[in-house]
């Protein structure tokens, strides 16, 4: 009790000091003093992961002065009458929050050294803190909150937006604690406005924070005119540039750096509309080669008869079909039997193995895969096979995953071949017994990378003292790519054997 009676002297001193100081320049201010309470000081030092010095708002005191000119003279004042930390200030009079909130933070030692925050903030704009969005028409004045509505009003049409394209309740959930509890950055663009971003915010958020047709054709990204990742960090005061094309769409892999609620949204609305639109042309042709069969295909098929077969699949249109033969959800060779014995149920059953291999040119997107377990790269024999979710997976013929497959169900094997001209590189995996010695990793980079080829992964596995197993995933453009970088490979004087993993 002692100490806390102490503390609430320290508060009563210190706002006295601001108040005489304040008068001193004419400045009539109310100023209000308080103390965080034990608990919360406790419970800031354990989610933030801070000692106690280091928590600057133990003593707190709000400035509440008439107009926004004069938080600025308040804020000379105390900066004046105590010593500032440079690093602590923040102006969200001058870039307000995306929620409408503005006042001048600081933090500063005071008397004895004991660190204080100060909010300095009008009448106006404390009704707002106080009262959220609903204090723009609870205080209103002429002219000084017209842009406060305007940002206020922004911000629900924001939160609108986000709820429309939110997937699920969770999701939105995340992304409105994303942005109602923000550390913020604040970067330019070229033409010299300011964005406000939260803290660990990229170049992909930047880009659709300035439009979401900007962030949907990002390509690339310069930061204070040097090229850079998409993924890098933004900090404050730096200046980015967005790089776009036409016919760019956003990557998947955006979702593991992009903060923003708005980008987050943004993307996943995108990349369903993007994954229904490859999974209907993936539908399209494996179900017109399981048409070919009876030398038919789905422009030869009458729509009134396939309106039957609709009702019984569960779908209301053509392209609600192929969507799911595309995902992996409705086999095609089951589709194409019921279109062909709609109209004669004597129609004997398709031909599951003929048709035609599909074809793979490799850039297909979201609906084509290729199995991990062995890594299949253009020249290899492949086959695949219909994954619910993943849409078409592709493995090497003799991948000893697909034994379960075919034992169960050989029909659900659906051969598949090489476009003479393929695109993007493919992922492999490399199984290198090496004799175990200092920078043999960097040796086996470096090879790889002399070859025109990249490390996906590496995995060290240690057989004895001498030997050690390298699983390595390494990026090629074909077969023939993957066999010169293993010859490379079995250049190295401190390999001992090498071979393909899986298959």
């Amino acid at each position: 009790m002692s100490a806390r009676g102490n503390r609430k002297a320290i508060v009563e001193e210190i706002r006295d000091a601001m108040i005489a100081a304040l008068n001193r320049e004419g400045i009539n201010a109310e100023v209000v003093g308080r103390e965080k309470n034990a608990f919360s000081i406790y419970r800031k030092m354990r989610t933030r992961q801070k000692s106690f010095s280091e928590i600057m708002d133990v003593f707190g005191f709000r400035i509440v002065v008439d107009q926004p000119d004069t938080c600025y003279r308040a804020l000379g004042v105390v900066h004046n009458l105590y010593s500032p930390v440079v690093s602590r200030f923040k102006d969200y009079i001058a870039i307000p929050k995306v929620n409408g909130y503005q006042s001048l933070h600081t933090s500063l030692f005071s008397l004895h050294g004991v660190p204080i925050e100060v909010q300095i903030r009008t009448k106006q704009m404390d009704a707002i803190a106080d009262n959220g969005i609903a204090g723009h028409w609870l205080y209103k004045t002429q002219g000084e909150f017209d842009s406060g509505q305007q940002r206020a009003r922004q911000w629900v049409k924001d939160l609108m937006e986000l709820q429309r394209k939110a997937g699920n309740p969770l999701e939105f959930i995340e992304s409105l604690k994303i942005d109602l509890f923000p550390d913020e950055v604040y970067v330019f663009s070229p033409k010299g406005d300011i964005f406000e971003l939260p803290n660990g915010a990229c170049a992909v958020d930047f880009a659709y924070c300035v439009h979401t047709d900007i962030g949907n054709r990002c390509i690339a990204c310069r930061i204070d005119g040097q090229l850079a990742p998409l993924s890098q960090q933004l900090s404050s005061g730096q200046r980015v540039q967005v790089i776009t094309a036409e016919d760019a769409r956003p990557n998947p892999d955006w979702l593991t750096f992009a903060v923003t609620s708005r980008a987050r949204s943004a993307i996943r609305h995108q990349l369903k509309h993007q994954q229904a639109g490859e999974s209907i042309a993936l539908g399209r042709r494996l179900l017109n080669r399981a048409l070919g069969n009876a030398n038919t295909s789905i422009n030869d098929l009458d729509f009134r008869r396939l309106r039957r077969v609709f009702s019984e699949l569960g779908v209301r249109k053509l392209d609600e079909l192929l969507e799911e033969i595309g995902n992996g959800e409705l086999m095609a060779y089951v589709a194409a039997q019921k279109l062909l014995s709609a109209d004669n149920p004597e129609y004997a059953a398709v031909k599951v193995q003929g048709g035609g291999p599909v074809a793979i040119r490799g850039g297909e997107g979201l609906v084509i895969n290729y199995g991990r377990c062995c890594g299949p790269v253009p020249g290899d024999p492949i086959v695949g096979h219909m994954t619910p979710g993943k849409g078409f997976v592709v493995h090497i013929e003799t991948c000893s995953n697909l034994n379960d497959v075919r034992r169960r169900a050989s029909h659900e094997i659906i051969p598949a071949r090489w476009t003479s001209t393929t695109q993007g590189e493919f992922l492999s995996a490399l199984r290198v017994d090496v004799k175990r010695r200092k920078g043999i990793l960097a040796e086996i980079a470096a090879e790889v990378t002399a070859a025109d080829a990249g490390v996906d992964s590496i995995g060290v596995e240690e057989r004895n003292a001498e030997i050690s197993t390298l699983q390595i995933g390494v990026t090629v453009k074909n077969r023939s790519h993957l066999a010169r970088l293993m010859r490379r490979l079995r250049n190295v004087s401190a390999v001992i054997n090498l071979a393909r993993s899986g298959g």
